[in-house]
């Protein structure tokens, strides 16, 4: 294990740090995913609250994979750490305070992580584990029996290895104990997050005890969320970036953009923190900002992933640097993603749509090409199918939705052919399905026989395989430069 240095950086030269009085701080909040998407996130609306509130939320971080490393450095930190926020032009760096414990489960034993989540005063227990981390498949959101994770935890429920697991085990000392439950509150980029992961728990308490999975379902919450902020993964040039801001390199430090959003679902058995206080929006229904970020953010971004990639740019903001590929994405924005929403939807898309290229085309932000390709499986059926199958329902012929498939497809295949990277946890079934077929449009169609990505459509809906299949040929045919250069001419 890394032998890591104890660092006081409440000594450190910040621009922004809150003033709460940490000594008061109670472990409230269990948060399972202390990856940089949280730090950026969830855990700078906590500290911002905590500085505006009569009651002081603390979080205790639990990482269940990866390496020990991350976990160690922020012990040794007393478990602050620095978030740096940059715009085209501004950057600010800010301490982070509201943490108050940490377990990695690897190295503390999930005994740790099991006592923590059963504490009394424990409220709400929130994930970011990304959307392989809920064991479900993706096509229909049930809970994956099959899954390793999911067989390990139902023959050993008091060891579990995943985060559905270990949330049961927790839930079920409550019930014995006769405590009070907490809300679950997922805040990964998924629709309907907290149905999914209500669905999830449910499904796995079931296989255990009937009587576990009613009382569940009676008592715990899981409220939905929709989370707004580019935080890319940390390079060494990120790394250098905090250590000129405060002059030391946190290695749980993060860059992010300076935009950031928060919509919350009010629904909290055991009550929660004032986050709208640091600017999240408490709502009824989260499900229709939910599809337009997902939809126009997230599925702009995956468009720019794949085929950014193949057009050799590393870096999203690379992409918007190239004029085709930025009137392509506004277009795919605003004519097709944008069409597929709820049309009673309060916001005004081509505002936002401009709001998104401008954050896409920050330079200060490397977000790399890669780095959004990870997982295409379990992302494409919210960012891509379903808003396409939509726009056919709606009798709208798409353009930009195809090829964003067609660049997934490409982008797999040549992974595959290559001996490139493929990180996804479908890689074994994406590479049997390219070394199934000799010919290029044949390994397209094996990828869209996939029934966990794709389900039936492309069986189903002849329309839906075919605009796929002619952006592919075309992008084999014309490479994707010259093919995006004629979508963003209106000409394909």
């Amino acid at each position: 294990m890394t032998t890591t240095t104890e660092v006081n950086l409440e000594s450190l030269g910040f621009n922004e740090k809150t003033s709460f009085d940490r000594s008061k701080l109670a472990t409230n909040i269990v948060h399972i995913g202390f990856g940089a998407f949280h730090r950026g996130h969830q855990a700078v609306y906590n500290d911002l609250t905590n500085d505006q509130s009569d009651q002081l939320w603390g979080i205790c971080e639990i990482n269940m994979f990866g390496g020990p490393e991350l976990i160690a450095d922020l012990q040794a930190q007393d478990h602050l750490f620095s978030v740096v926020e940059r715009s085209a032009d501004t950057m600010v760096s800010r301490l982070i305070r509201s943490v108050t414990e940490s377990i990695h489960t690897p190295v503390d034993g999930i005994q740790a992580a099991i006592d923590k989540l059963a504490e009394p005063q424990v409220k709400i227990v929130s994930l970011t584990i990304t959307e392989k981390g809920y064991c479900s498949d993706p096509q229909s959101g049930q809970l994956d029996i099959n899954n390793g994770l999911i067989q390990h935890d139902l023959a050993n429920p008091q060891t579990p290895q995943s985060a559905l697991g270990l949330i049961t085990e927790a839930l079920r000392i409550r019930r014995d104990r006769g405590l009070a439950p907490f809300s679950v509150l997922s805040c990964d980029n998924i629709p309907e997050n907290g149905l999914l992961t209500k669905e999830a728990v449910l499904s796995f308490a079931k296989q255990l005890d009937a009587e576990l999975a009613s009382w569940i379902e009676a008592n715990v919450t899981f409220p939905s969320t929709m989370v707004d902020r580019i935080v890319p993964a940390m390079t060494d040039d990120a790394f250098a970036v905090i250590d000129e801001c405060i002059g030391y390199r946190d290695p749980c430090g993060i860059v992010c953009e300076d935009y950031r959003q928060w919509v919350i679902e009010d629904n909290f058995v055991a009550g929660r923190p004032d986050w709208d206080k640091a600017g999240a929006m408490f709502v009824a229904d989260v499900l229709p900002y939910e599809e337009m970020k997902l939809r126009m953010l997230n599925g702009s971004h995956s468009f720019l992933a794949y085929n950014g990639f193949l057009a050799g740019y590393d870096f999203i903001y690379q992409c918007m640097e190239d004029a085709d590929f930025r009137a392509t994405t506004l277009r795919l924005m605003l004519e097709e993603q944008a069409k597929s929403l709820n049309p009673n939807l309060k916001v005004d898309l081509e505002q936002y749509a401009s709001l998104l290229i401008g954050r896409f085309s920050n330079p200060n932000i490397k977000h790399k090409t890669a780095q959004i390709a990870m997982d295409g499986s379990q992302k494409l059926p919210q960012r891509a199918i379903d808003p396409m199958l939509t726009m056919l329902e709606r009798g709208i012929t798409p353009t930009c939705q195809p090829l964003l498939i067609a660049g997934w497809a490409t982008f797999v295949i040549n992974a595959v052919t290559n001996g490139g990277d493929l990180v996804d946890p479908m890689a074994e079934q994406l590479k049997q399905a390219v070394n199934s077929a000799s010919t290029a449009v044949d390994q397209l169609k094996a990828l869209l026989a996939l029934k966990q990505i794709f389900g039936e459509h492309p069986q189903s809906n002849e329309t839906f395989a075919a605009l796929i299949e002619t952006a592919f040929v075309n992008l084999q045919e014309t490479g994707i430069k010259g093919l995006v250069h004629s979508v963003s001419k209106g000409t394909n």
